[in-house]
C-alpha cells in the first residue's frame, strides 16, 4: 500500500481527464448491460415458454462473469488495462448482434451463446474499475469507483429509450421487439471503444508510478526477495478484511441477481409493459450508481467496513419489498434499495481490496473478486426459476435475503471474537 505525507492530494489534470474518459465509456457499457438484466428473462420466457428457466439469462451473465474475470485481469496485469478493455468491448459487440439473431431466428443455442460471448465482454470491459484504482492513492480511491460507476447514470438514461425505440421499430418493420434492441446496442459500444483508446498513458503505468503524479505520495518500501511470491487469490481469503470484502461483495451481487428475476417476471405477470419494466428497472440502475460518489466518499471517510456493511444490510431489506409484496411501487422501492446497497457494498468492498494488492497485481485481486460474485450469482440465477415455479414469488425472496445474512453473520462472529478477546486481556 502507499500512503501519503500529508492530507488528501489534488487530482492532477491528465487524471481527471483519462477518469472522465472511464466513466463516459462506463456509461455506454452500463446501459448495454442493462439490456441483459432489463429483457433478458423475457427472451428467455419467449424462446422456452417455460417459468422455471426464467433465470437463465441472470445464471449465463453471472456464469460468464465467473468465467472471464480472472482470465482478464490476467490479460491487464501482464499487458494494461486498455488492451483488456478493448478486447472485453469488442466481445460484447458480437454478442450484441448474436443476440438480436438468435430472437429473429428463435434459436435457444444461438441466445445462449450469444448472451455468454456478450456478458463475457462487459465484464472483461469492467477492468475499468481496476484502471480507475490504478490512477488514485488510497485516501481518494473510494470517490474514483465512486465517481467511475456515476458515468452509468448516462445509461440509466439511454437503456430504456434503447428498449422503447426497440419495441416501436420492431413493430413497425414487423420485427421481434425483444431482438430489436440488441441490433441498436452496437451504437453504444462503438463510441465506448473509441473513448478507451484516447486513455494515456494506460491506467496501469500510472499505478506503478503514482509518485510522478502525487509528489507527496509516499511509496511502499519495496519487497524483499523472500517476500517476492507469486500472487495467489487464495492470499485474499486469507486475510480476514479482504476475506470479508470478498463474500461482502459475493452475498449482494447474489441477492440482487435474485431480485433482478423476481422484479421482471412479477411486473410482466401482472400486466405491465415493456416500457413499465424498464422503468422500474431504472429507479434500481439508480439505486445502483445514483449515489455512488457519496458512498465513495464514505468509503474514504469512515472506512471501507462502515460502508459496505450497512450496504448488505439494505440489500436485505430490498430483496423483502420484492419478494413479499405485489404492488408495483413497493416492488420498485424494492429494487431501488438493493441496488443502492449493492452500490456501497461493491465500491467499498472494491476499495478494500485495491488498497491492499500492488498495482501488477490488482487485476487479478479484482478478478478474485468478481470471479466470486459470479459464482455466487451462477447458483442463485439457476435455482430462482426452479424455486418460484415450486414454492412461488416468496421462497425466493427468502433466499435473497438469505443469502446476503451470510456476510453479517461474518461479521457478527468476528465482532463477538475480538469483543472476547479483549475481555480477556483485560481481565
Amino acid at each position: 500500500m502507499v500512503k501519503l505525507s500529508t492530507g488528501s492530494p489534488a487530482i492532477p489534470p491528465l487524471i481527471r481527464r483519462n477518469t472522465l474518459l472511464l466513466a463516459l465509456s462506463q456509461s455506454f457499457t452500463g446501459a448495454s448491460m442493462g439490456l441483459a438484466y432489463g429483457i433478458g428473462p423475457l427472451m428467455v420466457l419467449a424462446l422456452t415458454e417455460s417459468a422455471s428457466l426464467a433465470g437463465l439469462s441472470v445464471a449465463l451473465i453471472a456464469l460468464s462473469r465467473f468465467i472471464v474475470a480472472y482470465p482478464i485481469g490476467q490479460i491487464t496485469d501482464r499487458y494494461g488495462r486498455k488492451p483488456g478493455i478493448l478486447v472485453g468491448l469488442a466481445l460484447g459487440l458480437i454478442g450484441a448482434l448474436a443476440l438480436g439473431a438468435a430472437m429473429s431466428m428463435k434459436s435457444l443455442t444461438l441466445f445462449v451463446i450469444g448472451l455468454l460471448v456478450f456478458a463475457m465482454g462487459i465484464h472483461a470491459s469492467q477492468q475499468l474499475r481496476v484502471a480507475v484504482t490504478d490512477m488514485f492513492p488510497p485516501q481518494r480511491r473510494g470517490q474514483a469507483l465512486g465517481f467511475l460507476a456515476m458515468g452509468s447514470m448516462l445509461g440509466l438514461l439511454i437503456c430504456p429509450l434503447i428498449i422503447i425505440a426497440g419495441e416501436w421499430l420492431a413493430l413497425h418493420i414487423g420485427s421481434e421487439p425483444l431482438g430489436m434492441p440488441w441490433y441498436i446496442a452496437p451504437l453504444l459500444i462503438f463510441p465506448a471503444m473509441l473513448v478507451v483508446r484516447y486513455i494515456r498513458p494506460d491506467p496501469k503505468e500510472i499505478g506503478m508510478h503514482l509518485n510522478r503524479y502525487y509528489p507527496d505520495l509516499v511509496p511502499p518500501p519495496p519487497r524483499k526477495a523472500e517476500q517476492r511470491i507469486d500472487f495467489s487469490g487464495w492470499h485474499l481469503f486469507r486475510y480476514p478484511p479482504t476475506r470479508l470484502a470478498i463474500v461482502a461483495n459475493g452475498a449482494s451481487s447474489g441477492n440482487m441477481s435474485i431480485v433482478m428475476v423476481l422484479m421482471t417476471l412479477v411486473l410482466a405477470h401482472h400486466g405491465h409493459s415493456l416500457a413499465a419494466i424498464a422503468f422500474s428497472h431504472m429507479f434500481h440502475t439508480a439505486g445502483m450508481f445514483g449515489f455512488t460518489i457519496l458512498l465513495g466518499r464514505l468509503a474514504d471517510r469512515i472506512g471501507r467496513a462502515a460502508v459496505m456493511m450497512p450496504g448488505v444490510l439494505t440489500t436485505i431489506a430490498g430483496a423483502a419489498l420484492v419478494g413479499f409484496t405485489s404492488a408495483y411501487w413497493s416492488i420498485t422501492l424494492g429494487t431501488f434499495l438493493v441496488g443502492i446497497g449493492w452500490a456501497a457494498a461493491n465500491v467499498a468492498a472494491t476499495a478494500l481490496i485495491a488498497d491492499h494488492v500492488q498495482t501488477a497485481e490488482r487485476g487479478r485481486a479484482i478478478g478474485v473478486n468478481d470471479s466470486v460474485a459470479g459464482g455466487v450469482s451462477v447458483f442463485v440465477a439457476i435455482t430462482t426459476g426452479p424455486l418460484i415455479q415450486w414454492s412461488g414469488l416468496p421462497a425466493a425472496g427468502w433466499l435473497a435475503v438469505l443469502i446476503a445474512a451470510v456476510p453479517i453473520a461474518m461479521a457478527g462472529l468476528a465482532w463477538t471474537e475480538r469483543r472476547a478477546k479483549r475481555a480477556e486481556e483485560s481481565a
